[in-house]
């Protein structure tokens, strides 16, 4: 690999890390960031020619930690010589070992998901300082202009100073509430990847990548969360079914429809394991439930060959763990492949509206299995309504022409994306 190929490799693995120590090491975001990025800038410009070191990651942490003090002793030059001493001697004299800090990038995620901080500012930081993303691409993977994230960011960070938001993994009794936090945030920026909530792109494989990262870093370093296992195996088990979700053209294939020869086995056998695992550990949480949900769709050998009546018994489960609209529309999915599609919808009716896509959507499909095209097609316009994201609003067309162009008859299963 070329020197600079390996900066590029060094930077996706170890950037959040060196952030991390860096910070513990200036109590200081900012300047922890700006000198890792000035340790990579200066790589780019001495590995190419000079050869990679032996140790790359921890040339840059050397590297930063000496930009970092450079730019803290001209700092302090003007208040004189004390001022310098005092200033050095609260630095510590040497970096951990590479390794020997497996929670320094834990205190960075907790610090970068505190609960004073709103949920989006939480998912620009996370992507910011642990993923390595640059302000515009994080801007542009939520449709926003760059300088509101810029802003965000900015005012996230002065936030964390002002407030002294502690950078540190919380204690054991406050773990369960914060951990929540942060496995919400990753979700977020998974499904964010996975299914756009506007835009052009059914996809944005980045985000998919960078999240799933996430949720193998914080299992790794919590192995006895169980739904930090059961997150990952979720997103792993999910983001198998990509490459089969859309055509040739970009269309949307829901996924009753899919090729199930291009989903990816070896996403699928790493995730199943872990749901094994979990089942073992006999402790269930809303990500394993859903983790084991898309588990038993990723054994069926064709939507045909699903076990609806154990996905059925799973969202029993889930409810009871995490009631709402979304798993009782999805409870109500899997109902009526098992009990047909009136036993389904009467669930859905009989369940306040949430108004939103999918509700249109599912109620839309069980209408037509029943031969109600006129209402089937006024569902489809509701969903279609309510859709930002163009590659589903084709979908919603398609679907519309096809029902109002066709006879009324019960024929295929159920659409699901």
């Amino acid at each position: 690999m070329t020197g600079s190929g390996e900066v590029e490799r060094v930077f996706r693995e170890e950037y959040g890390r060196a952030v991390a120590v860096l910070t513990r090491t200036f109590r200081d975001l900012d300047l922890a960031e700006d000198a890792v990025q000035d340790a990579f800038m200066i790589a780019l410009r001495r590995w190419p020619a000079d050869g990679v070191p032996p140790s790359p990651a921890g040339w840059i942490l050397v590297t930063a930690r000496n930009r970092g003090i450079d730019r803290l002793r001209r700092e302090a030059a003007g208040a004189g010589k004390e001022a310098e001493v005092e200033l050095l001697r609260s630095i510590p004299e040497e970096l951990p070992e590479e390794g020997a800090v497996p929670d320094e990038r834990l205190r960075l995620l907790f610090t970068c998901c505190h609960p004073a901080l709103a949920r989006p500012v939480q998912v620009a930081l996370t992507l910011r300082l642990l993923g390595g993303l640059t302000t515009p691409e994080i801007a542009r993977a939520f449709l926003v202009p760059e300088a509101t994230m810029a802003q965000r960011i900015v005012r996230a960070k002065a936030k964390i100073r002002a407030a002294n938001i502690p950078y540190r993994v919380p204690e054991d009794g406050d773990l369960p509430d914060r951990l929540a936090g942060v496995l919400a945030v990753i979700y977020l920026i998974f499904n964010e990847g996975y299914l756009a909530s506007s835009g052009e792109r059914l996809v944005r494989e980045e985000l998919c990548g960078e999240a799933i990262r996430l949720a193998r870093l914080v299992d790794e370093l919590m192995p006895d969360e169980p739904e930090a296992a059961g997150l990952l195996a979720l997103l792993l088990l999910t983001d198998a079914r990509s490459a089969a979700r859309s055509g040739p053209d970009g269309e949307l294939v829901p996924l009753a429809e899919q090729d199930r020869s291009r989903w990816n086995a070896e996403e699928i056998e790493e995730g199943q394991a872990i749901v094994r695992r979990c089942l073992r550990r006999g402790t269930p949480g809303t990500y394993q439930v859903q983790a084991a949900i898309a588990a038993v769709h990723s054994d069926a050998a064709s939507a045909e060959a699903t076990d609806w009546r154990q996905i059925v018994e799973l969202y029993d489960l889930l409810r009871l763990l995490a009631p709402s609209p979304v798993v009782e529309l999805n409870r109500a999915v899997a109902v009526a492949e098992v009990e047909g599609p009136a036993a389904g919808l009467a669930l859905i009716e009989a369940a306040p509206s949430p108004g939103y896509a999918p509700f249109h959507s599912v109620r839309a499909e069980l209408l037509r299995r029943l031969g109600r095209a006129r209402e089937s097609v006024a569902e489809y316009e509701a969903a279609h309504a309510v859709t930002d994201n163009e590659v589903e609003r084709r979908l919603l067309e398609q679907r519309r022409a096809e029902v109002a162009g066709q006879p009324t008859s019960d024929s295929a299963g159920f659409r699901t994306p």
